[in-house]
Parts: C-alpha cells; sequence; structure tokens
C-alpha cells in the first residue's frame, strides 16, 4: 500500500492543503482523520470547508457528534471521539454513501463501520506549528487521488 507524505510549517499551510485537496473531492468520498489532540484535524477540516466553498464556521463535532455543512458539496464532519459504543447505530453509512464528503475524526473508533475504500490522513506534530502529514489511500480512486495531489 502507497502513502504519500508532505510536512507543514504552521497551521495556514497545513490549512491550504485541504483546501487544495478539496478540489480533487467527489461526493461519496471518506476520509478519515487521525491525529493526537491539537495535531490539526479540525484546522484541516476548515480548509477542506473552504475548498468546498462552504461560508459556514467549522467547528469540531465534539459533542453533536455529526455536523453538516453546505457547499458546493456538503460536508458532513463526524468527531467520534466520544462514541462509547463501536457499534452503535448512527446512521454513519447513510453519510458515507451519501452526496458530499465525509470527514471522520477519530476514524479508528469506528473502523468496523467505516467504507473498505477511504482515505486515511496521519497528523504528526512535527514542532510548535510544524506537522507532518501522510496520506494511506485504500481503493484505485484514493490512489488516484493522492497521485493527482502530489503530481
Amino acid at each position: 500500500m502507497n502513502q504519500f507524505e508532505m510536512n507543514t510549517t504552521n497551521s495556514e499551510e497545513t490549512s491550504q492543503f485541504a483546501t487544495r485537496l478539496a478540489e480533487f473531492l467527489q461526493p461519496g468520498d471518506v476520509i478519515a482523520l487521525e491525529g493526537d489532540l491539537g495535531a490539526g484535524k479540525t484546522t484541516f477540516t476548515k480548509g477542506l470547508a473552504k475548498g468546498l466553498e462552504i461560508k459556514k464556521t467549522v467547528n469540531s463535532p465534539t459533542f453533536t457528534i455529526i455536523k453538516e455543512y453546505k457547499g458546493r458539496m456538503p460536508l458532513y464532519h463526524m468527531d467520534v471521539y466520544r462514541v462509547a459504543d463501536a457499534f452503535e447505530d448512527l446512521g454513519f453509512d447513510e453519510y458515507f454513501e451519501g452526496d458530499g464528503v465525509t470527514v471522520v475524526e477519530w476514524a479508528h473508533l469506528i473502523e468496523e463501520q467505516l467504507p473498505s475504500e477511504l482515505l486515511t490522513i496521519y497528523l504528526y506534530h512535527e514542532g510548535q506549528e510544524q506537522r507532518k502529514i501522510v496520506l494511506v489511500p485504500k481503493g484505485n480512486r484514493y490512489e488516484q487521488l493522492c497521485k493527482e495531489i502530489f503530481r
């Protein structure tokens, strides 16, 4: 399995990369975001939202689990950190197969419910503001997407 890596020097660069990624996204795409607290998962999602032309302020859906935003295509932003039971039926599949892009923070907590093909993005602290971003595509669609972004 290929993986693609890049480094950013500040949160603005992280957001800009996500904005660029959004240009390549299609309805039904699923992005799993992983990283420690404060690694930039919400910053990344804000950048995606900007690229999807979402005007509303994006923030972490920590206590609501799922937030929906409307732009050139919908963004379904999930934070499953507080999901007590990984098999709890919250209708995730309806979002994964929906007409928008789904971003799942702490996705490993619901791994059994995730689609078999998706793009996992890991964000790592490399310093105060620096981040290492690792994209791991699962499936041909996401492999091609990564190759296009890193062209």
